[in-house]
């Protein structure tokens, strides 16, 4: 065990990219452990991409690539921007309500991120916003991605904790919700502070006209995660099936409603999902090396007794792995936080009768917050990079919005009801 944490930490520390940290870690406690032959380690590779449902998460990267080529972003904006423009803050609310749009669409926190901080950012700065405050509202909004179906991460932790990702997509509609209307408070009360995007008082509200205008070009974007969740819910096609359904979507919207998916969109599109899933699926296969060595030295049975020791009372024990979520997904990313956390923390959970569904949502809530934390926050890096924004600067902005986000989690854990009130009503 101690060759598996050096080797981990040791890599982690000469920033060695994180797939090839948690691959290399465990190839190093097969050679300390020569009685386990090195073909295990190959076959758990192999074993690891071995799942239909697995084949929903390049599915649903491709659809959210080819969806961002289609039109549907540039309408989204539109629709958002009607919406809060008597708003403080009002280019800020507008990435608040477009990752709320967006979640439907591209299911990735960090290509929402992204693609905001080269649309919206540029003119937050130019508005007056520090680009310190643009950079922390784009990146912190972009959470909502991670928890609106079709979020990627669910479906990883549908994977790995076979857990319903139906259910897990149904129960992240409230929550996501939720957090849209806490962070619009948050950038309502700072930009307001601050003297950020103040409306005049003459500014009118939105006409049922305007909003029934710009809801008729939006409708396809708007009604993709309903489709989903209904098709899933009533056994129309199954989560994997529905990546499938995402991409054919995405390619009948781009070329038959908004006539806007050229050829040159869908090749750059193709290559864009490529790179995405490249990446995703070598962090996915080379866990099962290291997640197998975990389950060797029982790490999951020690971390059990010990979480037990602390406490019996399952809402302290979830805040303690939230604690410890928020804390390790700064120095590890998101999608291996959950490849190799889930199966420690799983099953003590479910044995103090909480329910995983539960239990996912809070933990996706701060797991994906990991990309926006220093100091090796995928997002963070992508947006300041974009924005030539400090990230010293950044990080002092964003105290706030990550306030906001901890305190939403807690109420999610002592309120499941909140989170399990939908996926119990239709299932």
């Amino acid at each position: 065990m101690s060759a598996l944490l050096i080797v981990f930490i040791f890599l982690l520390l000469i920033n060695t990219p994180i797939a090839f940290v948690i691959g290399l870690a465990g190839m190093a406690w097969f050679f300390v452990h020569p009685e386990f032959s090195t073909a295990i380690a190959v076959q758990r590779v192999i074993a690891q991409t071995q799942s239909i449902s697995f084949l929903a998460v390049p599915f649903f990267i491709f659809a959210g690539n080819l969806m961002n080529h289609t039109g549907i972003t540039n309408h989204l904006i539109s629709f958002s921007r009607l919406l809060t423009r008597r708003m403080t803050g009002g280019i800020a609310q507008v990435s608040v309500v477009l990752s709320t749009l967006m979640g439907g669409v591209s299911g990735s926190a960090v290509a929402d991120a992204s693609m905001e901080a080269r649309i919206l950012g540029p003119e937050m700065i130019r508005r007056g916003y520090s680009k310190g405050y643009a950079g922390g509202v784009i990146c912190i909004t972009s959470l909502i991605t991670a928890t609106i179906p079709p979020s990627l991460g669910l479906i990883l932790y549908g994977f790995v904790g076979n857990v319903s990702i139906g259910k897990l997509f149904v129960a992240g509609i409230v929550p996501g919700l939720m957090m849209m209307v806490v962070l619009m408070i948050t950038v309502s009360l700072t930009a307001k502070h601050k003297q950020y995007d103040v409306p005049p008082p003459d500014t009118p509200p939105p006409t049922l006209h305007e909003l029934l205008q710009e809801l008729k070009t939006s409708i396809w974007a708007l009604i993709f995660p309903l489709i989903l969740i209904v098709g899933i819910r009533f056994g129309f096609f199954t989560p994997t099936e529905a990546g499938a359904f995402a991409v054919v979507y995405a390619l009948a919207v781009g070329v038959l409603v908004y006539r806007e998916l050229t050829w040159e969109n869908f090749v750059i599109a193709l290559k864009d999902s490529f790179i995405d899933n490249g990446g995703i699926i070598l962090i996915i296969a080379l866990s099962g090396i290291f997640g197998y060595a975990l389950t060797v030295e029982k790490t999951p049975i020690l971390v059990g007794s010990l979480l037990f020791g602390i406490t019996s009372n399952p809402h302290l024990l979830m805040v303690i792995i939230v604690l410890f979520l928020v804390v390790s997904g700064m120095f590890i990313d998101s999608n291996v936080n959950i490849l190799l956390l889930t199966p420690i923390f799983l099953p003590v959970l479910s044995k103090m009768n909480v329910d995983p569904v539960h239990f996912g949502i809070c933990m996706m809530t701060v797991v994906t917050m990991g990309c926006m934390t220093p100091p090796v926050g995928t997002a963070l890096y992508t947006v300041c990079d974009i924005l030539d924004c400090p990230v010293e600067e950044y990080f002092v902005e964003t105290m706030p919005f990550y306030a906001a986000i901890i305190l939403l989690d807690l109420i999610l854990i002592f309120i499941p009801g909140v989170v399990m009130w939908l996926p119990n009503l239709l299932y």
